[in-house]
Protein backbone atom coordinates (compact mmCIF):
# COMPACT_ATOMS: atom_id res chain seq x y z
CA UNK A 1 0.00 0.00 0.00
CA UNK A 2 1.17 3.44 -1.09
CA UNK A 3 1.85 5.82 2.33
CA UNK A 4 2.43 8.73 0.17
CA UNK A 5 2.63 10.74 -2.84
CA UNK A 6 6.54 11.33 -3.01
CA UNK A 7 6.83 8.93 -5.63
CA UNK A 8 7.09 10.26 -9.17
CA UNK A 9 4.81 7.98 -10.81
CA UNK A 10 1.89 8.42 -8.39
CA UNK A 11 2.33 12.10 -8.34
CA UNK A 12 1.91 12.10 -11.60
CA UNK A 13 -0.83 10.14 -11.64
CA UNK A 14 -2.40 12.47 -9.58
CA UNK A 15 -1.68 15.72 -11.27
CA UNK A 16 -3.12 14.00 -14.66
CA UNK A 17 -6.21 13.13 -13.02
CA UNK A 18 -6.63 16.32 -10.87
CA UNK A 19 -5.02 19.05 -12.38
CA UNK A 20 -7.34 19.88 -15.18
CA UNK A 21 -10.66 19.71 -12.40
CA UNK A 22 -8.61 21.97 -10.14
CA UNK A 23 -7.77 24.50 -13.34
CA UNK A 24 -11.92 24.57 -14.03
CA UNK A 25 -13.41 24.54 -10.29
CA UNK A 26 -10.65 27.76 -9.78
CA UNK A 27 -11.68 29.33 -13.23
CA UNK A 28 -15.44 29.24 -12.78
CA UNK A 29 -15.43 30.19 -9.01
CA UNK A 30 -12.61 33.24 -9.71
CA UNK A 31 -12.69 34.33 -12.95
CA UNK A 32 -9.57 33.90 -15.62
CA UNK A 33 -8.38 37.49 -14.40
CA UNK A 34 -6.38 35.65 -11.05
CA UNK A 35 -4.57 33.45 -13.04
CA UNK A 36 -6.32 29.48 -12.41
CA UNK A 37 -3.50 28.06 -14.11
CA UNK A 38 -0.80 29.72 -11.87
CA UNK A 39 -2.47 28.59 -8.46
CA UNK A 40 -2.67 25.21 -9.69
CA UNK A 41 0.73 25.07 -10.42
CA UNK A 42 1.89 26.23 -6.97
CA UNK A 43 -0.90 24.15 -5.09
CA UNK A 44 0.76 21.35 -7.02
CA UNK A 45 3.76 22.29 -5.83
CA UNK A 46 3.14 22.54 -2.19
CA UNK A 47 1.43 19.09 -2.47
CA UNK A 48 5.18 17.82 -3.60
CA UNK A 49 6.44 19.53 -0.87
CA UNK A 50 4.35 17.89 1.57
CA UNK A 51 4.35 14.77 -0.45
CA UNK A 52 5.52 12.93 2.87
CA UNK A 53 1.91 14.29 4.78
CA UNK A 54 -0.43 13.29 2.03
CA UNK A 55 -1.81 10.06 1.37
CA UNK A 56 -2.59 9.30 -2.47
CA UNK A 57 -6.63 9.05 -1.11
CA UNK A 58 -6.46 12.34 -0.03
CA UNK A 59 -4.61 13.96 -2.11
CA UNK A 60 -7.17 15.70 -4.42
CA UNK A 61 -9.24 17.19 -1.18
CA UNK A 62 -5.76 18.39 -0.07
CA UNK A 63 -5.29 20.45 -3.50
CA UNK A 64 -8.43 21.71 -3.86
CA UNK A 65 -8.09 22.69 -0.22
CA UNK A 66 -4.96 24.51 -0.56
CA UNK A 67 -5.88 26.12 -4.20
CA UNK A 68 -8.46 27.50 -2.77
CA UNK A 69 -7.10 29.06 0.14
CA UNK A 70 -4.44 30.70 -1.74
CA UNK A 71 -6.65 32.11 -4.41
CA UNK A 72 -8.96 33.62 -1.12
CA UNK A 73 -5.42 34.82 0.02
CA UNK A 74 -4.86 36.76 -3.52
CA UNK A 75 -8.23 38.08 -3.30
CA UNK A 76 -9.20 39.10 -0.29
CA UNK A 77 -10.33 42.44 -0.88
CA UNK A 78 -11.99 41.84 -4.87
CA UNK A 79 -15.51 40.73 -5.46
CA UNK A 80 -15.65 37.54 -6.93
CA UNK A 81 -17.10 38.02 -10.22
CA UNK A 82 -16.99 35.99 -13.73
CA UNK A 83 -16.46 38.35 -16.84
CA UNK A 84 -17.84 36.67 -20.11
CA UNK A 85 -16.92 38.29 -23.48
CA UNK A 86 -18.65 38.09 -26.18
CA UNK A 87 -16.56 36.71 -29.34
CA UNK A 88 -17.08 38.17 -32.66
CA UNK A 89 -14.82 35.97 -35.16
CA UNK A 90 -16.41 37.69 -38.24
CA UNK A 91 -16.73 41.31 -39.03
CA UNK A 92 -20.15 41.29 -40.61
CA UNK A 93 -23.49 40.07 -39.76
CA UNK A 94 -26.46 39.25 -41.87
CA UNK A 95 -28.68 40.10 -38.58
CA UNK A 96 -30.91 43.13 -38.41
CA UNK A 97 -29.36 45.45 -36.35
CA UNK A 98 -32.19 45.11 -33.75
CA UNK A 99 -31.17 41.54 -33.33
CA UNK A 100 -27.74 42.29 -32.74
CA UNK A 101 -28.73 44.72 -30.46
CA UNK A 102 -31.24 42.66 -28.55
CA UNK A 103 -28.72 39.65 -28.55
CA UNK A 104 -26.01 42.17 -26.79
CA UNK A 105 -28.55 42.89 -24.25
CA UNK A 106 -29.43 39.67 -23.25
CA UNK A 107 -26.06 38.72 -22.87
CA UNK A 108 -25.47 41.96 -20.47
CA UNK A 109 -28.57 40.84 -18.69
CA UNK A 110 -26.85 37.07 -18.47
CA UNK A 111 -23.86 38.14 -17.22
CA UNK A 112 -25.93 40.27 -14.27
CA UNK A 113 -28.17 37.32 -13.43
CA UNK A 114 -24.93 35.27 -13.25
CA UNK A 115 -22.93 37.59 -11.03
CA UNK A 116 -25.77 37.69 -9.00
CA UNK A 117 -25.96 34.26 -8.00
CA UNK A 118 -24.01 33.24 -4.96
CA UNK A 119 -20.89 31.75 -5.42
CA UNK A 120 -21.67 27.92 -4.82
CA UNK A 121 -24.65 28.44 -7.37
CA UNK A 122 -22.48 29.66 -9.76
CA UNK A 123 -19.56 27.22 -9.50
CA UNK A 124 -21.80 24.50 -8.88
CA UNK A 125 -23.91 25.81 -12.62
CA UNK A 126 -20.86 26.89 -14.34
CA UNK A 127 -19.50 23.09 -13.63
CA UNK A 128 -22.55 21.65 -15.30
CA UNK A 129 -23.74 23.37 -18.13
CA UNK A 130 -20.24 24.96 -19.39
CA UNK A 131 -18.13 22.23 -18.62
CA UNK A 132 -20.57 19.44 -18.77
CA UNK A 133 -19.88 17.65 -15.53
CA UNK A 134 -22.25 15.54 -13.99
CA UNK A 135 -24.19 15.73 -10.92
CA UNK A 136 -22.07 13.03 -9.06
CA UNK A 137 -18.66 14.74 -10.47
CA UNK A 138 -19.41 18.00 -9.42
CA UNK A 139 -20.73 16.50 -6.30
CA UNK A 140 -16.86 14.54 -5.93
CA UNK A 141 -15.15 17.88 -6.64
CA UNK A 142 -16.53 20.21 -4.40
CA UNK A 143 -16.82 17.74 -1.19
CA UNK A 144 -21.08 18.09 -1.32
CA UNK A 145 -23.77 15.49 -1.97
CA UNK A 146 -25.49 14.87 -5.27
CA UNK A 147 -28.29 16.11 -3.75
CA UNK A 148 -27.10 19.75 -2.78
CA UNK A 149 -25.67 19.97 -6.62
CA UNK A 150 -29.15 19.21 -8.04
CA UNK A 151 -30.34 21.68 -5.41
CA UNK A 152 -28.01 24.54 -6.17
CA UNK A 153 -28.26 23.94 -9.97
CA UNK A 154 -32.32 23.73 -9.61
CA UNK A 155 -31.85 27.16 -7.83
CA UNK A 156 -29.31 28.96 -10.10
CA UNK A 157 -31.71 28.22 -13.21
CA UNK A 158 -34.37 29.45 -11.70
CA UNK A 159 -32.63 32.84 -10.64
CA UNK A 160 -31.36 33.10 -14.00
CA UNK A 161 -34.76 32.33 -15.42
CA UNK A 162 -36.42 35.34 -12.81
CA UNK A 163 -33.93 37.50 -13.76
CA UNK A 164 -33.42 37.64 -17.10
CA UNK A 165 -37.32 37.39 -18.24
CA UNK A 166 -37.93 40.06 -15.63
CA UNK A 167 -35.43 42.31 -17.09
CA UNK A 168 -37.32 41.72 -20.61
CA UNK A 169 -40.52 43.71 -19.43
CA UNK A 170 -38.48 46.16 -18.02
Amino acid sequence: MIKNVCKEQVFNGIFKSVSKDLHDFLYYKYGHENNPQDIVQSAFEKLWKNCKDVIPAKAKSYLFTVANNEMLNIISRKKTSLNYKLHSYKNYTTETPEFVLEEKEYHERLKKALEELTEDQRVTFMLNRVEGKKHKEIAEMLGISRKAVEKRIYTALKILRQKVELENFS
